[in-house]
């Protein structure tokens, strides 16, 4: 897909990996209406982008129907969309039973029905050639203890995206699954950080992860998986399951801790 000029609808945009990928389309030329809550760091965001005067801001909650409706009576005026990408989301390290009600229909909520609410929504207003990508996880096709809701939530994203993606085939338009690892974000607490360095986890600064998602957007990549050893997990767990269970069940001391340590707070 070309990037220069396309139209690009980008949620979470004022999140770690949001503004990444902002500015990172942004320099290959995108226009871009950028979503999040807060407007004035979308202004900020927007103001340092190349072209600035390219790209819009919304400032809108997409798990409340009058937000998503206010993003969608925006994209009416601008249609049609080139690229949509699902990438804001949310997540809670914790044993289920530590995780509130509230806390488990949050990262459903932001994780599985707002991507699928809102691609339904914007069908209409996508270009004959135009592009849903979803940004998922590794922990999409890996269930990791301690992220369960998290892990249900991205493994539904994955086959959603395979889904619809085998619905519009034949129009034109592709629905593309991009699955980062461990990502080096503000929605990673303290006892994550500490975690994933006692597990000797490999993470990825957003730039990375941006880079590698602008990439496999450029290549109408379907289906992308970033990092390694991360990549072989995900194979193996689809074909060995146990051979995981039993890489995992030799972590699971640490994250015990880690699990006890957040349920204590930071």
């Amino acid at each position: 897909m070309k990037l220069d000029q396309a139209r690009i609808l980008l949620t979470g945009a004022s999140g770690g990996i949001g503004q990444a990928l902002a500015r990172h389309l942004a320099a290959q030329g995108a226009r871009l209406l950028l979503q999040g809550r807060n407007t004035e760091q979308l202004t900020q965001l927007a103001a340092s982008l190349p072209h600035p005067e390219q790209h819009q801001i919304i400032a809108a909650d997409l798990c409340d129907p009058a937000g998503r409706n206010t993003l969608l009576t925006q994209i009416a005026d601008l249609s049609p969309l080139n690229v949509v990408i699902n990438n804001a989301g949310t997540n809670q390290f914790a044993w289920l039973e530590q995780q509130s009600e509230a806390q488990i229909h949050q990262q459903i909520q932001l994780n599985l029905e707002v991507p699928i609410l809102l691609s339904r929504a914007v069908l209409p207003y996508l270009a004959p050639q135009g592009v849903i990508m979803n940004i998922g996880s590794s922990l999409g096709s890996i269930g990791y203890p301690g992220y369960s809701v998290y892990c249900a939530s991205k493994f539904a994203l994955r086959g959603f995206s395979e889904a619809l993606n085998r619905e519009l085939q034949g129009s034109g338009r592709q629905v593309l699954y991009f699955a980062p690892r461990a990502t080096k974000t503000s929605l990673n607490s303290a006892t994550v950080n500490a975690m994933n360095e006692a597990l000797g986890t490999q993470s990825d600064s957003a730039d990375v992860v941006a880079l590698q998602a602008v990439d496999a957007l450029s290549r109408n990549q379907l289906r992308r998986w970033v990092g390694w050893p991360e990549k072989l997990f995900v194979r193996l767990n689809a074909l060995f399951p146990h051979l995981v269970d039993k890489a995992i069940a030799k972590q699971l001391p640490i994250i015990h801790r880690f699990a006890h340590a957040s349920q204590k707070g930071d």
